[in-house]
């Protein structure tokens, strides 16, 4: 009997295994998450808009070739997206003082001669010897000269807070009472401040599964920070805050919304303490499109203190910045799939909303910009 239960199960062993289909995988799988991208299967209206609605003014932009050349292109490609002036924040360009110096002379000999509507400079800081007799001094002589040539601003880069050291090492806090002079003449010139602290939050949280920004910290390494590296996020903008609290007079633009793009809460209550600042939207278009009820009641609540930026000079890109501000359109994928794996909705800003975002409210408060421009 033993043996004839052991040759059945054999033969049905047998059985199982010739009726067994044998499964290969195809080449391409499986999915590694980078590689995942479906097309959305979701059929409803599209505007897929090239040109903003209304002529705009980008607070948040950056060249490095305005010292030299034809500028010409530059400008036909503004037209193309109704740009009507870009604010070049980085003014002075880079590197050593007597060259950034030389970058900023000729780059305003280059835009008073062919674009002097259209284009418009930043001053910057330059850090280096910071601590030093009498570095303050001429950092407060250099700006008022630089405005006095034409610059219409100062932008401040996320380096203060970040890497920049003093003349003994020291980093260099961004509210260090060294610079307390620099942002009082900015208020007694009458100019903005655009400023930049940090990056996002994720930055510096653990690269794990639970990371909205794995992806592009496993793409670009270099932007992972330690939980003290230099020190945690929450402490640089405390920093910043403190310069806002400390020179309410001078007028700040809060780059990239201050951070809180995703918190817009917390920006809510920091822009009710802080009534001197404004922010700008650049990089943080895909935080907005996430979120488009919370963020329309965000720009009606506070739409004269709300001005357009981009960052990165890449023409293409500004249709998505069109699109979450102008349209109702639903569902539709950010131009980077690092920066934003989910997908966005249009806000459907009413055009009183539009026209102070896009230019009212930069003309508020940047001097010089030939207001003739511009609609009503």
């Amino acid at each position: 009997m033993k043996t004839y239960y052991f040759l059945l199960l054999l033969f049905l062993a047998g059985a199982c295994n010739a009726q067994t289909p044998t499964f290969t995988k195809p080449a391409e799988m499986p999915l590694g998450f980078e590689e995942y991208d479906p097309v959305s299967t979701l059929k409803v209206p599209e505007h897929k808009l090239k040109k903003a609605k209304f002529p705009f003014i980008d607070v948040h932009n950056h060249q490095f070739q305005m010292d030299k050349g034809d500028l010409r292109p530059l400008v036909a490609q503004m037209d193309s997206l109704n740009m009507q002036v870009m604010v070049n924040l980085s003014g002075r360009g880079w590197g050593n003082l007597e060259e950034n110096t030389r970058f900023f002379t000729a780059a305003l000999s280059n835009i008073q001669k062919s674009e002097p509507k259209r284009l418009i400079l930043f001053s910057n800081i330059n850090f280096d010897d910071i601590g030093k007799a009498g570095w303050t001094e001429e950092a407060v002589k250099i700006l008022a000269d630089d405005v006095k040539s034409g610059a219409k601003g100062l932008k401040i880069y996320k380096n203060l807070g970040l890497n920049v050291k003093d003349n003994t090492g020291k980093r260099v806090q961004v509210d260090d009472s060294r610079l307390d002079p620099i942002w009082a003449k900015c208020g007694e010139l009458g100019i903005p401040v655009l400023i930049h602290t940090a990056d996002p939050k994720s930055f510096w949280d653990p690269m794990d599964r639970y990371n909205e920004r794995w992806l592009e910290l496993k793409l670009h390494a270099g932007r992972k920070r330690s939980a003290n590296n230099p020190v945690p996020w929450s402490n640089l903008l405390v920093e910043q805050h403190n310069v806002f609290r400390k020179h309410p007079k001078t007028t700040f633009i809060n780059a990239h919304m201050g951070w809180y793009p995703n918190d817009l809460n917390k920006l809510d209550s920091l822009m009710k303490v802080f009534p001197n600042t404004l922010v700008e939207i650049g990089a943080v278009i895909a935080e907005l499109g996430r979120q488009p009820r919370a963020s329309k009641k965000f720009f009606e609540k506070y739409q004269d203190r709300i001005l357009f930026g981009k960052d990165s000079w890449v023409p293409s890109e500004y249709a998505t910045y069109f699109r979450v501000l102008e349209t109702d359109d639903e569902y539709f994928p950010y131009h980077k799939k690092y920066h934003a794996f989910w997908r966005m909705y249009g806000m459907g800003l009413s055009d009183d909303i539009l026209k102070k975002v896009y230019y009212k409210n930069a003309l508020r408060i940047i001097p010089g910009i030939d207001k003739s421009q511009f609609p009503q």
